[in-house]
């Protein structure tokens, strides 16, 4: 029996307590089952932008999409998730990551480290937030019995850990390319099938089995598909049309080709839990409202 589908939408820009709140109401009322943030600087601040977004909303959940741990000291990061946690009314998604954005580290006089060195330092993050936060002299009064976690990944390594403490097992769909312009190449259907076969491969002996999600990165119900398409071909001009049109990360086309496709997705790969970018927050409504409850 598939998991029912659930759909995020990851808010991007920061703006005025008024504009951010009628933002957020315009989320739930669209349907999304989570309002997400990411982590860079000058975009918005986690948690005071998810503190906020739980005092205009009732029903979605609130995540992280995805912390640093390059940014985050374990205990005061543990301090800041109890606390949002008991101020959203248990409504916490811990998403956690390496960090990618080198120049990042350098504004903030924060190490960045090789690939290796951050998945070792997101690992202690992350067992150092299950001893913090399962223990009652740091979280005395929790809302909700575990925050669920969720990891993003792609690497092996990144994988393994992702299987071994994640409730969420987030997919990024692209990979490192120095032959790509923006240094990421998107995963074809295939890649990312060998990445979830990885995944499943760590997480046999789970008794739980992890949601699986995938952030997706164009949305565009449209009849003219190459005109949608032409931002994404510009930055990866390696990729034609009609391989754009199969990533797993597009979903662009007529409403009922992208229903399809989710439907096809969730069958292929077990992604149930699907997250968009604030652009594309209108666009993709239509597309929930025909997976609801599905």
């Amino acid at each position: 029996m598939p998991r029912p589908f659930r759909f995020g939408v990851n808010l991007l820009d920061p703006g005025p307590a008024a504009e951010w709140r009628a933002k957020c109401r315009r989320a739930e009322d669209l349907g999304y089952d989570v309002i997400l943030v990411p982590d860079h600087l000058g975009w918005v601040a986690p948690f005071p932008a998810l503190v906020a977004a739980a005092q205009a909303t009732e029903r979605p959940r609130l995540g992280t999409f995805v912390l640093n741990a390059g940014f985050c000291n374990p205990a005061l990061l543990a301090r800041e998730a109890a606390t949002t946690d008991a101020l959203t009314d248990g409504r916490l998604e811990l998403g956690l990551g390496t960090g990618y954005v080198r120049e990042e580290h350098e504004r903030a006089g924060l190490p960045f480290g090789s690939p290796a060195e951050r998945v070792d330092r997101l690992r202690a993050t992350v067992v150092e937030l299950e001893r913090l936060l399962g223990s009652p002299e740091h979280r005395p009064r929790p809302v909700q019995p575990r925050i669920p976690v969720l990891i993003g990944a792609n690497g092996d390594r990144m994988l393994r850990l992702t299987a071994g403490h994640a409730d969420i097992a987030a997919f990024t769909g692209a990979r490192a390319s120095a032959a790509s312009p923006t240094g990421l190449a998107p995963l074809t259907a295939d890649e990312l099938a060998d990445r979830v076969a990885r995944y499943h491969e760590y997480a046999a002996g789970r008794t739980e089995p992890a949601e699986l999600n995938l952030l997706i990165q164009t949305v565009a119900v449209t009849d003219d598909p190459a005109a949608a398409l032409a931002p994404l071909l510009e930055r990866q001009p390696q990729l034609t049309l009609e391989q754009a049109l199969a990533l797993p990360i597009v979903l662009v086309g007529t409403l009922e080709e992208i229903v399809a496709r989710v439907r096809a997705q969730r069958e292929r790969f077990g992604f149930s839990y699907l997250t968009v970018l604030e652009p594309d927050m209108e666009a993709f409504a239509p597309v929930m409202e025909a997976l609801r409850g599905e």
